[in-house]
C-alpha cells in the first residue's frame, strides 16, 4: 500500500526522494516522511497529509542537505494517519531509522518484551516495534545492520518491504522483502530503493527485482549484496532493463491521470494484442498459451481469481470462456477463496488477474492453488512482478502504467487478454465455425478505433454528468455480457465520487431495487442492441413507469431505446462478446465528470490505494 524511496549516492537525496514520492502517491498519500544524512546528523520530518506538505515542512524545519536519505508516503493500516505514525521511524537511540510497507502481524507481543527491557514508544505503528527489535538484536548480539536486520526478520510474521538506515554505519542501506514489493535502481556510483522504478527511471535503466525472502545490503563503490533472509545464503541478482519511459508515469497534458489514462485505452489495447493478434491470416500467437496449450484444452475448468476491476473482467471472461471456448468456470474473490478451502487440484487452471501483480490476496490464492497441483495463469501489467513470478506462465497486459487509483485502461486490457486466449481455445477446440472467428477476430482489432470514436462524445457526456452529479444513490443495469460493466460502472462511481451505487443484472432489479426507485434516482443502464435487447427494454419501461431517470448506454441508432431515456450515450455496433471494452468507456467518463463536478480528488480518492498488498 505504502510507497518507499531511497536514495545513497552523490547527489541531493532530497529532492530524488520528493520527486520519487510524488510519483508513488497513488501506493498512498495520508501521511509522509522523510529521513536525511549528511554525514553529521540524522533529520526527520514528517507530517500528516500530501508530499507536497511534507516537502514544505521539511524545508522549514531543517536544512535539506545530504547525499542519503529515504522517504515515505503512507497508506494507514497500524495507527490513524497524524504526524507521529507517519514513517520513518527511529530506535530509541535515534541511531536506526526504518521505512515500511507491509504489516507485522505478531507486533504485539514483540512490543510487550521490548517494554520489558526499557523500550518505550511513540506511535500506534507495528513499524516502530520492529526498528527498535533491529536495535535491540544488534545491541545485544552484537551484529551488523545486515545481520540484525535479516535475525530480526526471522522473529517477525506479516508481509514488508523494508529500508533500514544506521547513523553508526551512515554509507549503507538494508532492505528486505516479503508479500510487498521493492525494487533497487543501480546506477553510476549511486543506488535507488522504491516500491516500483517509477521514482527512478530518469536516472538509470538498470533495476533488481527482490524476490520475496530476499534482503539487501547497497554500500557505496560496492555491489548490491542479496541474500536469503531465512539462512543468510548469497544470491546472484539479474538486472533488469527497464522498458519504462519518463513520459508515461506524466501527465502529459492532462489535468488528471484518470483522464489520460482513459483516452490511453485505444493505444494500450492495440499494444496488448500488437504481435499477438494477425488480423489478415486469423493467426494468435501467445507464448504463454502456445506453451502450455494442452493445460488448456484439457482443463477441467478455469477458475478465475481476481480483486475489484480485475474480478470484473473475470465475469466478462467467464461469459467469453464459457461462450466460444465451452470450457466452465468460474469466477472468485482472491480474497474469499484463500479461506475456505476451495475443491482445486490437478486438471484445473487458475488463471490470476491483477493490475499491480502484487495483490495480496491474488497471490495467496496463486499459492494455494499450485500447492494444490493446479496449473495457474497470471495475467498482469507490470513486468517482473510478484504474479508474473509466481505463475506457471501468463500474459502482459502491455497497457503501460496506470498511475490513477481507479483502474480504466486495466480493465479493458484484461479483457483483451482474456478474449485473445478465448478465441484461440476456440479455434483449437473448433467449438466456433471459422467465419465466426474471423468475425471476432476483426471485431477485437477495430475495438481501439471504436473506443476512439466513442470519446469524441465527452462533452456530451459532461453535460449528463452535470445533471446528476448531485445525486445520493444510483444503479447500474446490464445483462450478458454487460452485467459485469454495470457492476464495474458502479464501482467507478462509488471510488471516486463518493456516491452511493449498485450493479445488478437488470432482470434482479424487480427482486428488490425496483423498490428503490423514484424520480430523484439515476438509473444507468447498458442497452446495445444485442444479446437480451428486447428484455433490456422491458426492464427500462418498468423503470421509467415509476419515474426513474434512466442514462442509457445504446448501440448508435438505436431509436427505441431513446424514445425511453432521459439521456443516451452511443456507441458503434459491435458483437456482444466484444462489446464490455466499449461500454464501460463512457461509463468511465461519466465517473470522472460527476466527481470533478463534486470537487472529489479522481486520482487519489479518500481511504484507498492502487495496489493492495496487505490484506
Amino acid at each position: 500500500m505504502c510507497g518507499i524511496v531511497g536514495y545513497l549516492g552523490s547527489r541531493e537525496a532530497f529532492p530524488v526522494i520528493i520527486k520519487g514520492l510524488q510519483r508513488l502517491e497513488y501506493r498512498g498519500y495520508d501521511s509522509a516522511g522523510v529521513m536525511l544524512y549528511d554525514g553529521s546528523e540524522v533529520r526527520v520530518s514528517k507530517t500528516q497529509g500530501k508530499v507536497f506538505d511534507l516537502k514544505t515542512k521539511a524545508e522549514g524545519e531543517h536544512n535539506t542537505k545530504g547525499f542519503l536519505g529515504i522517504g515515505h508516503t503512507r497508506w494507514a493500516t497500524h495507527g490513524v494517519p497524524n504526524d507521529v505514525n507517519a514513517h520513518p521511524h527511529q530506535s530509541n537511540s535515534g541511531r536506526i531509522v526504518a521505512i515500511h510497507n507491509g504489516i507485522i502481524e505478531n507486533y504485539a507481543p514483540i512490543q510487550q518484551t521490548l517494554e520489558k527491557r526499557g523500550y518505550t514508544f511513540q506511535s500506534d505503528t507495528d513499524t516502530e516495534v520492529l526498528v527498535n527489535l533491529i536495535e535491540e538484536i544488534q545491541i545485544k548480539e552484537e551484529v551488523s545492520l545486515t545481520k540484525a536486520v535479516r535475525l530480526a526478520l526471522n522473529e517477525v510474521v506479516g508481509a514488508y518491504a523494508l529500508v533500514v538506515f544506521d547513523a553508526s554505519d551512515p554509507s549503507t542501506l538494508v532492505t528486505g522483502r516479503m508479500g510487498s514489493p521493492l525494487a533497487i535502481g543501480v546506477g553510476e556510483n549511486e543506488f535507488f530503493v522504491s516500491s516500483d522504478a517509477s521514482p527512478f527511471i530518469e536516472f538509470t535503466s538498470n533495476a533488481i527485482y527482490l524476490e520475496d525472502g530476499e534482503m539487501a545490503t547497497i554500500r557505496l563503490d560496492k555491489e548490491v549484496a542479496v541474500r536469503k533472509i531465512a539462512n543468510e545464503k548469497k544470491v546472484n541478482p539479474f538486472i533488469h532493463e527497464l522498458q519504462l519511459s519518463l513520459d508515461e508515469i506524466e501527465k502529459g497534458g492532462y489535468d488528471h491521470f484518470m483522464l489520460k489514462e482513459i483516452y490511453e485505452q485505444p493505444k494500450a489495447i492495440r499494444d496488448t494484442y500488437r504481435g499477438r493478434l494477425n488480423v489478415e491470416s486469423g493467426l494468435i500467437k501467445m507464448a504463454g498459451i502456445d506453451n502450455q496449450l494442452d493445460k488448456f484444452l484439457n482443463a477441467k475448468r478455469i477458475i478465475i481469481a481476481a480483486c475489484g476491476t480485475s474480478w470484473h473482467a473475470g465475469l466478462v471472461a467467464e461469459y467469453i470462456f464459457e461462450d466460444l471456448a465451452r470450457i466452465p468456470v468460474e469466477v472468485e474473490y482472491a480474497s474469499e477463496f484463500r479461506y475456505r478451502n476451495p475443491v482445486i487440484g490437478p486438471g484445473d487452471v487458475l488463471i490470476a488477474i491483477s493490475q499491480s501483480g502484487e495483490t495480496a490476496d491474488t497471490l495467496a490464492a496463486i499459492k494455494m492453488a499450485k500447492s494444490r497441483g493446479a496449473f495457474v495463469f497470471g495475467v498482469c501489467n507490470v513486468v517482473g512482478s510478484s504474479i508474473a513470478r509466481e505463475t506457471h506462465a501468463g500474459a502482459y497486459t502491455h497497457a503501460g502504467p496506470e498511475i490513477g487509483v481507479a483502474s480504466t485502461k486495466a480493465f479493458t486490457t484484461q479483457i483483451t487478454v482474456l478474449t485473445l486466449i478465448a478465441l484461440k481455445l476456440a479455434k483449437e477446440k473448433a467449438t466456433i465455425s471459422d467465419s465466426e472467428y474471423a468475425h471476432l477476430v476483426k471485431g477485437l482489432a477495430s475495438i481501439p478505433s471504436h473506443i476512439e470514436t466513442v470519446l469524441q462524445s465527452e462533452a456530451a457526456i459532461k453535460e449528463i454528468a452535470e445533471v446528476y452529479h448531485q445525486s445520493t444513490n444510483s444503479l447500474y443495469l446490464g445483462r450478458g455480457y454487460n452485467f459485469p460493466v454495470a457492476l464495474e460502472g458502479a464501482l467507478k462511481l462509488k471510488e471516486i465520487s463518493y456516491i452511493h451505487a449498485e450493479g445488478y443484472p437488470a432482470a434482479e432489479m424487480k427482486h428488490g431495487p425496483i423498490a428503490l426507485i423514484d424520480e430523484s434516482m439515476p438509473v444507468f443502464v447498458v442497452a446495445i442492441r444485442k444479446g437480451h435487447y428486447e428484455k433490456v427494454v422491458s426492464n427500462i419501461q418498468e423503470i421509467k413507469s415509476r419515474k426513474g431517470k434512466i442514462i442509457a448506454v445504446v448501440t448508435k441508432g438505436d431509436n427505441q431505446v431513446a424514445e425511453l431515456a432521459d439521456h443516451c450515450i452511443e456507441i458503434p455496433e459491435i458483437e456482444e462478446s466484444l462489446s464490455p471494452m466499449l461500454t464501460t468507456t463512457p461509463l468511465q467518463l461519466l465517473s470522472y465528470h460527476i466527481a470533478i463536478l463534486r470537487g472529489c480528488n479522481v486520482d487519489q480518492p479518500r481511504n484507498l490505494a492502487k495496489s493492495v498488498t496487505v490484506e
